[in-house]
């Protein structure tokens, strides 16, 4: 009996499956918009007015600096006012900043666009929605579909975004992120009323979404995101003039080393119970160290930048997925918001830090040689597991 209760308690509810469905759909229709773009945004940028390799840089990554800004006051917001209203509204400033970016000639223009996408920080918001939906006991579970929904909009966007970039050009993906923004926003008509309740009267207190474990975590993903973004920023570059691998063919290499790498990420996952396992985390960040030492020697060969690639994504693949659903678990419910957009706010904070250093080190050590910065990088955030507890 103990053990039927245990099931039935660990078994999603109809409404709870209803909420993690569109919330997932949320995020995946918004997430495309800006994964879409990544494969080929330095090679656009590259060919834009006024372009440079540092400016590059930050095209990749400005969405990051804005999305790192706002993710804490959109999150605080959401804990009073309620959730839908600032995902609405967070929505409405991505489609803008797409439609800015669309048309936009300049590097200056897909720039500011770029920091417009970012000002609708809403994905602190959607994972405190659903949290706010779900019971502690299927938590970790409901996190991992909204992990699945984003990595499969990650999939599907490496496959499609270089592809349309090469029949109808770069800029019509910023129209599509615009579309799919709209789409995601009147999904929000399927979430049921009972879950837009506000409460004017919460006292928000950052200092308890402060907590050394909580920024442990906080840490942990804004590495995270430096490191990808870092990387496609010069991966793009690297295919093209060194590998001569034509833009229609760059999906080839993300997809099929994404969907390998998913042999090693899965079982990760699922033996991962309580999500955030100081074991997994640690083995995660070795193939991240391992993928970067790849790079580092062997980039020269399609076969080993594949093997990279496939490393990098099992790593990168459990972390994304694991560690928002340790924070929910961890964070006081009623600053959930608050704990997740400060969460959210390193992790695009990395991505700006990514595509900032990413430019200014193809200036100062050449586009081959950036891995070994990535390298050393990723070495010292393993070696500071022995010194942090999470």
């Amino acid at each position: 009996m103990a053990l039927e209760k245990k099931f039935a308690e660990n078994k999603m509810l109809i409404e709870e499956r209803k909420v993690v469905g569109v919330v997932a759909l949320i995020a995946m229709f918004r997430m495309f918009g800006l994964f879409a773009i990544l494969p080929v945004l330095s090679l656009y940028a590259s060919e834009l007015m006024y372009a440079t390799p540092f400016l590059i840089g930050i095209s990749v990554g400005a969405y990051g600096l804005t999305q790192a800004i706002f993710q804490i006051p959109l999150g605080m917001l959401s804990d009073k006012i309620g959730r839908k209203s600032v995902i609405c509204l967070g929505l409405s400033i991505f489609i803008l900043g797409s439609l800015t970016a669309a048309y936009s000639d300049s590097i200056y223009g897909v720039i500011a666009g770029r920091f417009l996408q970012g000002a609708g920080a809403i994905s602190a918001t959607l994972t405190a929605l659903l949290a706010d939906a779900t019971r502690k006991e299927v938590r970790t579970k409901s996190m991992a579909f909204l992990g699945i929904g984003i990595g499969s909009s990650f999939l599907i966007a490496l496959i499609l975004g270089p592809l349309i970039a090469a029949i109808f050009g770069v800029r019509s993906l910023f129209f599509m992120a615009a579309v799919v923004a709209v789409i995601a926003m009147f999904l929000l008509v399927l979430i049921p009323s009972s879950l837009t309740k506000t409460n004017t009267a919460i006292q928000l207190r950052i200092k308890d979404a402060l907590k050394a474990k909580l920024l442990i975590i906080d840490l942990h993903v804004y590495l995270l995101h430096l490191i990808l973004t870092l990387m496609f920023v010069v991966i793009p570059l690297l295919l093209l003039n060194q590998l001569q691998i034509p833009l229609l063919d760059h999906w080839k290499m993300y997809v099929f080393s994404l969907l390998l790498s998913l042999i090693i990420t899965i079982p990760m996952i699922m033996s991962d119970g309580r999500m955030g396992k100081r074991i997994y985390i640690s083995f995660s960040i070795i193939l991240l160290f391992l993928s970067q030492l790849i790079m580092t020697f062997y980039n020269h060969s399609q076969i080993m930048v594949f093997s990279s690639l496939t490393i990098f994504f099992a790593g990168f693949n459990f972390l994304e997925a694991s560690l928002p659903a340790r924070l929910s678990i961890l964070a006081n419910d009623e600053l959930r918001g608050t704990s997740l957009g400060i969460f959210s706010s390193f992790q695009f904070l990395g991505a700006f830090s990514g595509g900032l250093l990413g430019g200014w080190l193809m200036i100062v050590l050449g586009t081959q040689n950036v891995f070994i910065f990535t390298s050393i990088l990723v070495f010292c955030w393993l070696l500071s597991l022995f010194f942090f507890e999470d």
